[in-house]
């Protein structure tokens, strides 16, 4: 960090602590580590949108605004003598250089998913018994596809996998099978129980595919608002509705934005 990166910084934090201080904002008082976790969340997810909006713009700005969450954190924290923002600045700058050995120690690492393994082995030598089983250290709190991507590649690292790509692909379609077998049964938990059953095949596939399933169905949602937009927009433009319109009428429209989107790729 160079002098004028450090002096902003520092500012930053005097911002904090003059906000959080009697005659400061009420708001900004009264908050707590609990109160701001949705803060947290929303500005993570506003970063992803800019990202995916290509706009480096409101990306500096999005930033900005997530990057304030834990000065906050850390200026509660700070307050109640638990630790400082020096204090998380140093464990993180510690963190990174043991767990890079290769690029700060002697280690040689050829591959980024021989620095996965070692960063694994290196972050259980570091919690030590916490960690209970191998799929310890998933928060959670993560959103659902995600969490169980993750448990799938810690699964993985311990040799609880399948073999081949065809093999993934089969229990996807046993698990959709059993899924259309809930449905018949008319069984509301039995159907729940199931539709988890195949989702979680699926983000399995999509990890032996290399494909995220977060962002792939991000990316679908994506591509539905915008052809939804566009029926929506053309019937207007025809002095119509969605709802005095036939789903024919809509599945027509439908496809033409389909199409558009294949023309307007490079």
């Amino acid at each position: 960090m160079t002098a004028s990166e450090q002096g902003r910084f520092d500012r930053l934090m005097e911002i904090m602590r003059k906000l959080r201080a009697p005659g400061g904002c009420p708001w900004d008082a009264e908050q707590t580590h609990g109160s701001l976790k949705r803060y947290l969340l929303e500005e993570a997810y506003e970063v992803i949108e800019t990202i995916d909006a290509d706009d480096d713009a409101h990306l500096k700005e999005e930033l900005g605004d997530l990057l304030l969450q834990p000065v906050f954190h850390a200026a509660i924290a700070e307050e109640r003598g638990a630790f400082t923002m020096d204090e998380v600045l140093d464990a993180i700058n510690d963190k990174l250089v043991r767990r890079h050995p290769h690029v700060f120690g002697e280690a040689v690492i050829e591959s980024s998913e021989a620095q996965i393994a070692n960063w694994e082995k290196i972050k259980k030598g570091e919690k030590g018994d916490e960690r209970k089983t191998a799929l310890s250290g998933i928060p959670p709190a993560l959103p659902a596809l995600m969490q169980a991507q993750k448990i799938t590649e810690k699964a993985a690292r311990v040799g609880f996998d399948w073999e081949h790509t065809d093999q993934v692909f089969a229990k996807v379609m046993e698990e959709l099978h059993e899924f259309e077998e809930a449905m018949l049964s008319g069984s509301q938990e039995e159907m729940e129980s199931e539709l988890g059953d195949l989702l979680f095949a699926i983000v399995n596939l999509g990890r032996f595919l290399s494909i995220d399933p977060e962002e792939a169905l991000r990316k679908t949602i994506r591509r539905f608002t915008g052809r939804f937009g566009y029926v929506e927009q053309t019937l207007h433009e025809r002095g119509t509705t969605l709802q005095a319109s036939t789903l024919a009428e809509m599945d027509a429209l439908w496809d033409e934005a389909k199409k558009l989107e294949k023309l307007e790729k490079p």
